[in-house]
């Protein structure tokens, strides 16, 4: 049963309006962001005397989080939104739960089967709703509804759904219907439109300068999709719209969140900014700045802001000089507690025991990974078994390499085959082509938050240039961003040579890569583990 609100004291109420972040591990040792994540006694301390309204986790395994949140919740006097940005699945930041190939492979799919997709992308947010509740998570903070109609964009990319309104829109629809299965609120994000930019708003303020018409007929469809769908909140982006605001971003402007979004799309639901913390929005104004605009612009849910208690204070003062009306923390508060109550309403069905990443989740992982992936007509790569071989894998980052193992498929399935193992980064690409060896070149590129591109720079496309006027290269899998293989199409070095191209990174993804690749798939193969003893030795 939620407390009645309307007793709190001013700065109770404005607790309730603000998000931090926490690390999902149990330990202070182990946090891996410590700049953003408080400590277990500041957190703690946080729960008890500021009444803030959630967290948003990252990091640990699902196991882990289930006590976690538990831990939370009875440590906090009013039931906490716990937050996540799951939109890969539970597995994407949690490990042991489902993790799903990125969005963009389910709108692959939609291309020629759109009937499929949706259905796939229905279950897709219905595992991701039973998984996300079985560890304590209530809001997902998914799906991105942004169409990435800019190929260079660094932060969206595939985690878009597509390209087109109508897809983007058929499968965020899709998605949000999924998810109704559970108690569980959905974010719909980035308004107004993130898709457009080739620079990331972690990082600097992207400017985009679309017309009116543009962001109507482009832009704002899936928006108006999703808010028909009752999608329960939506994020708005630290992006600057001249069109609409040429002073202030999206998520500090009151021309976007309350005359676009709230009158001309009739949105009832949730506003909640994007993290606060990001040089999009840092940069260029005061943390003092940033909380007072965002409510003024008409933000119910301030998330991740630079420093707490401070803020609090900043905006406690600024209601009680008028700067701030009370009306907009009360009208914030009574959505916050609609939000709750459908939480906390199902509590019982909550602490029910779901059963996370089963047999039936995988199949549907499986059938994404298949229908999305693409290939050349020139499979399989037949290996010639005396001459010397190498498996080059190029990453973009080699302390950030989650996907790979000694055990992951990409690695296991060529070394089986008499591939030695060479790993680099794509930056340093040009350090291993003094190499005589017939070379499979697996790429895993894909964007990504924090990258500042999304997809081979021009040092390491030189290097690849170089790479290809030899006779070298066997064959070439991309896990990750199309637009990577879109550039190898490009440069004409694809037409004669086995290629696979898979959106998943993951050791599923891998299996499925390889296997197509040197055709090591048979009538059983849709089912066999990953850890088949044919392959791994």
């Amino acid at each position: 049963m939620l407390p009645d609100w309307k007793k709190f004291t001013l700065r109770q109420k404005i607790g309730q309006m603000i998000i931090v972040r926490a690390s999902g591990f149990l330990f202070d040792h182990e946090r891996r962001y410590p700049t953003w994540e408080a400590s277990n006694d500041k957190l703690f301390s946080w729960l008890n005397t500021l009444n803030i309204g959630g967290v948003i986790l990252l990091g640990g395994s699902a196991a882990e989080i289930t006590l976690r949140t538990r831990q939370l919740q009875k440590l906090s006097r009013v039931p906490l939104f716990i937050a996540a940005d799951i939109e890969e699945g539970v597995g994407q930041r949690f490990s042991g739960a489902t993790e799903f190939p990125p969005p963009m492979a389910l709108g692959e799919i939609a291309k020629y089967d759109l009937e499929t997709a949706i259905e796939l992308t229905y279950n897709m947010g219905k595992i991701i709703g039973k998984e996300a509740l079985s560890i304590g998570i209530n809001w997902v903070l998914a799906p991105i509804v942004d169409i990435n109609n800019n190929p260079n964009n660094p932060v969206i990319n595939i985690r878009s759904f597509g390209e087109t309104p109508e897809i983007v829109s058929q499968l965020a629809k899709a998605f949000i219907e999924g998810t109704k299965n559970y108690p569980i609120l959905t974010t719909a994000k980035h308004f107004p439109g993130h898709g457009n930019t080739d620079n990331d708003s972690h990082i600097e303020l992207p400017i985009i300068n679309s017309d009116s018409k543009r962001l109507n007929n482009l832009e704002l469809v899936p928006f108006r999709e999703v808010i028909n769908a009752k999608v329960d909140s939506i994020m708005s982006a630290h992006i600057l719209i001249n069109a609409w605001d040429k002073k202030n971003p999206a998520t500090l402007s009151k021309k976007i969140l309350t005359e676009q979004l709230r009158k001309n799309l009739n949105f009832e639901g949730l506003i909640i900014t994007d993290a606060l913390i990001m040089g999009g929005i840092s940069k260029y104004f005061s943390p003092e700045e940033i909380a007072i605009k965002a409510i003024k612009a008409g933000a119910n849910i301030l998330l991740m802001p630079n420093n707490l208690n401070n803020t609090i204070e900043t905006i406690n003062d600024a209601v009680e000089s008028g700067e701030l009306e009370i009306e907009a923390i009360d009208q914030s508060l009574d959505k916050i507690w609609k939000a709750k109550n459908k939480i906390y309403n199902y509590r019982h069905d909550i602490d029910s025991v779901y059963t996370l990443s089963d047999q039936n989740t995988q199949k549907v992982v499986t059938n994404i990974i298949h229908k999305s992936i693409r290939t050349s007509s020139k499979l399989p790569l037949k290996t010639i078994v005396k001459n010397k071989k190498r498996n080059l894998i190029v990453v973009d980052n080699l302390l950030s390499i989650s996907f790979l193992t000694q055990q992951s498929p990409g690695i296991t399935i060529p070394k089986s085959l008499g591939y030695d193992l060479q790993i680099v980064e794509s930056i340093n690409l040009q350090n291993v082509l003094d190499d005589n060896r017939l070379t499979l070149l697996q790429i895993f590129m894909r964007g990504n938050p924090f990258r500042a591109n999304a997809g081979l720079c021009d040092k390491s496309k030189a290097s690849c240039l170089k790479l290809f006027s030899t006779s070298l290269p066997q064959g070439l899998i991309v896990y990750g961003s199309p637009y990577v293989l879109d550039w190898f199409i490009k440069i004409n070095v694809t037409q004669n040579l086995p290629w696979i191209f898979s959106y998943g990174q993951t050791i599923e993804s891998q299996e499925v890569a390889c296997r197509k690749l040197f055709d090591l798939f048979d009538e059983n193969s849709a089912q066999t583990s990953r850890f088949s003893d044919d392959i791994f030795v």
